[in-house]
């Protein structure tokens, strides 16, 4: 089967969108099938002239036997070529509707809610990264349910985590520095918790500089930056030790079309802190994290109290997560569930 996937460039942008994505190519090739990776240029998801140009060229230079696929991200720029898209039997990769991302203006996320709302229901197929995702997409977009599928990320087998060994406990959180990732909900969480022993790394881009820097002035306000490090982006080598010597894995996100990051703290066997913001709820088993509401820094600072200084409750969390963790989906058969909807027209 040709398969070619339209991405905005650059195609080695850090994000568990983008991971997603070339695993999936990784894995479509590895099973034998032709697979190009065409970057579009300009803007995205709210597309410039650039980007609806780099849209239209790059439907064009397709082969006419090659499986159309186009990520998210990208597709708002296809909707003067919205036609061309049908007639191509065009598939979408939604990892979360554009229209959804926390951080844009208003006014944006109306534009994007329009474009995808005339775009989704003109593909052949849609393939959600979650059944959360999935599930919006009838009602909210006007997507006929017969032409969705669900093909959730994958992970890797990974060691258990150790933990730091004390005293007081390593907190890792893993996301860009976007609204979107609620650090700064995170930060305030733990400013109401000083008179405990811990220490916070984040990691993850700075893509949006202004909002980097507010977090951190956010810890200098709060009196917490000597015990917060912001690492920016890791290599996975480096991220797979921090995940290994850390006690406690937090995610405040407002909204996750799945949750890459807390799939990958499960498959280590951390314990969880999160909030409730998409899919992220659902994939954590019981047992394994405490939870609250997106946003609501107070509620996630009383439910982590606890799991900070109790290391008998954090082992017992942990060991719900790691037994989560083992059940998770694999890449590889990620690759053939993805090339199956590929190869089933609807």
């Amino acid at each position: 089967m040709k398969v070619a996937l339209l991405v905005p460039g650059p195609f080695d942008t850090i994000s568990g969108g983008y991971i997603y994505d070339r695993r999936m190519v990784e894995g479509l090739r590895a099973l034998g099938h032709d697979v190009q990776v065409v970057e579009l240029a300009g803007r995205h998801p709210l597309p410039d002239a650039a980007a609806e140009a780099a849209a239209r060229a790059a439907l064009d230079a397709v082969p006419a036997d090659a499986r159309i696929v186009i990520d998210g991200l990208g597709l708002p720029a296809f909707l003067p070529v919205e036609d061309a898209l049908a007639g191509r039997s065009a598939v979408g990769l939604i990892h979360h509707p554009t229209a959804l991302e926390t951080g844009f203006p208003e006014a944006d996320r109306v534009a994007l809610r329009h474009r995808e709302r005339a775009l989704f229901p003109k593909l052949a197929r849609l393939i959600a990264t979650s059944p959360l995702t999935a599930r919006r997409l009838p009602e909210e977009f006007g997507v006929d349910p017969a032409r969705i599928a669900v093909v959730e990320p994958g992970t890797d087998p990974a060691r258990r985590a150790a933990g730091s060994g004390g005293p007081g406990c390593a907190i890792l959180s893993v996301g860009t520095l976007v609204p979107r990732k609620g650090h700064d909900v995170l930060l305030r969480a733990l400013g109401k918790l000083a008179d405990l022993d811990w220490h916070l790394t984040i990691v993850g881009a700075a893509r949006d500089p202004v909002h980097a820097h507010g977090l951190t002035a956010l810890a200098e306000e709060l009196a917490i930056a000597p015990r917060v490090t912001f690492a920016g982006e890791l290599d996975p080598p480096a991220l797979d030790a921090l995940y290994h010597r850390s006690d406690l894995f937090a995610l405040a996100t407002h909204w996750e079309g799945y949750g890459m990051v807390a799939a990958e703290a499960m498959a280590h066997g951390l314990p969880l802190a999160i909030t409730a913001g998409g899919a992220v709820a659902e994939l954590v088993p019981p047992g394994s994290a405490i939870t609250a509401a997106p946003g609501d820094h107070a509620s996630l600072s009383r439910g982590m109290r606890r799991p900070i200084f109790d290391t008998a409750i954090r082992a017992q969390m942990a060991e719900a997560s790691w037994q989560g963790g083992q059940a998770l989906p694999r890449w590889a058969d990620r690759a053939a569930a993805f090339a199956a909807v590929l190869g089933d027209p609807g």
